[in-house]
C-alpha cells in the first residue's frame, strides 16, 4: 500500500511508519518539518502546514491507498484533507480520543468519575464549556475531536474513513512523560503520592497495540463509516495501577494516599499524572468483535516501557517532578 500519513514523527506515530515499513508499505510524511525523524531514506516527505493553503498544494493529483492522520484536532483539519485529496485519499483513518465522551452529559457518575462508555454513548447533549481554565483546556480538546468526527460522518457517503478512539497511552518515549513522573518517583526512594486515593478507574492503551491496530485497518471495508474504541482489556484503579507499576520495576510499595485539599497549590496532576477528571472509560468490546483487536496484557507493555527507560534513562526527570517533588514531600512529613 502507499499510506500517506499525517503527522508520525514521534511516539506512536513514529511506532505505526515503522511497523508499515517493516511489511514492505511505501510511506508518504506530511508533516510541518518541524521535528526530525530517523527514518532516512526509507520514506517520502512533504512539509506543509494543514491550516494554509500549502497543504492542498502539496497534495495536488497525489493518489493514496490509505491515510492515518494522527494530527487532526477540529473540523477543519478533517475537511482539509477531504477537499485535498477527496477519493484520491483511499480508506482515511483518523486517531481520535476517548475524550469525546466526556463531554457528553451523563457520562460521569455522582463522584465526577467517567462511566463505561460505548461508541453508542457518542451521541447526546453535550456538557457546557467548564469555567476552570484546565477543565476548559481538555473541553476544548474534546470538542475539537468531535468537530473532527463530525466532519467525516458528514462525509460518509464518499469519503471512507474510520474513527479509532483512544484512551491514555503509554509507551517508551511517549512525550507526555506520564509514567516517567511515577518511575522518577520510585527511583528516588520517597513516597508516591495518590491523590484521592486512586479509586477511579481508568482505561489504558500501549502505543505498540495502537499501531499494530492501525495497520491491520487499512483497507479493511469492515471499518469503513465506522468508528471504534481501543483499549486494553483491564480495568485497573489508578491505586492498583501505581502498585502494579512499583512492582514491575521492583520497588516496594511506598504509595501514600492523600486528599487533595492537602496537598494545598500543588495540582494533583502533578503529582500523580493518572489522577484527573478527564480519564476516559471506554469498551473496546466493538473492536475485538468486529476486528478482532488484541492487546498486550498490562504486566508486559509495562515490563517493555520500564526497560526501554532503564537503558536508555532521559537527561532530566519530568517537569513535574522538578518542579513539585521538594514540595510534596513536605507535604507528606506536615
Amino acid at each position: 500500500m502507499h499510506v500517506l500519513v499525517v503527522g508520525g514523527t514521534r511516539f506512536m506515530g513514529a511506532l505505526t511508519v515503522w511497523r508499515l515499513l517493516a511489511r514492505g508499505d511505501r510511506v508518504t510524511l506530511c508533516t510541518r518539518g518541524l521535528a526530525q525523524d530517523d527514518f532516512g531514506a526509507r520514506v517520502e516527505r512533504l512539509v506543509a502546514d494543514r491550516t494554509t493553503p500549502d497543504f492542498a498544494a502539496r497534495l495536488a493529483g497525489r493518489r493514496f491507498d490509505a491515510v492515518i492522520d494522527f494530527v487532526a484536532f477540529d473540523g477543519r483539519d478533517v475537511r482539509g484533507v477531504i477537499d485535498a485529496l477527496g477519493e484520491r485519499a483511499g480508506h482515511y483513518v483518523l486517531v481520535s480520543s476517548g475524550q469525546v465522551y466526556l463531554v457528553r452529559e451523563g457520562v460521569r457518575d455522582a463522584a465526577g468519575r467517567a462511566r463505561l462508555t460505548t461508541e453508542a454513548d457518542y451521541d447526546g447533549p453535550l456538557i457546557a464549556r467548564p469555567d476552570s481554565p484546565a477543565d476548559a483546556a481538555e473541553w476544548d480538546y474534546g470538542m475539537g475531536k468531535r468537530a473532527a468526527e463530525d466532519a467525516l460522518i458528514e462525509a460518509a457517503a464518499h469519503f471512507p474513513a474510520t474513527r479509532v478512539r483512544l484512551p491514555m497511552v503509554h509507551g517508551p518515549r511517549c512525550p507526555y512523560r506520564r509514567l516517567e513522573c511515577y518511575l522518577a518517583r520510585m527511583l528516588d526512594g520517597g513516597p508516591v503520592l495518590v491523590p484521592g486515593g486512586g479509586d477511579a478507574i481508568a482505561r489504558h492503551v500501549f502505543a505498540q497495540d495502537v499501531a499494530e491496530t492501525l495497520c491491520a485497518l487499512l483497507g479493511d471495508t469492515r471499518a469503513f463509516g465506522r468508528a471504534y474504541n481501543v483499549a486494553a482489556a483491564e480495568m485497573p484503579t489508578v491505586w492498583e495501577f501505581v502498585g502494579r507499576l512499583a512492582a514491575r520495576i521492583g520497588a516496594p510499595d511506598r504509595r501514600v494516599a492523600i486528599a487533595p485539599d492537602r496537598l494545598g497549590d500543588i495540582p494533583p496532576t502533578a503529582v500523580s499524572p493518572l489522577s484527573g477528571r478527564w480519564m476516559s472509560l471506554i469498551d473496546p468490546a466493538r473492536a475485538v468483535a468486529e476486528l478482532g483487536l488484541r492487546h498486550r496484557p498490562l504486566d508486559a507493555w509495562l515490563d517493555a516501557t520500564i526497560a526501554a527507560y532503564l537503558a536508555a534513562p532521559p537527561v532530566a526527570p519530568p517537569e513535574n517532578y522538578v518542579a513539585y517533588r521538594a514540595r510534596e514531600l513536605q507535604r507528606v512529613r506536615a
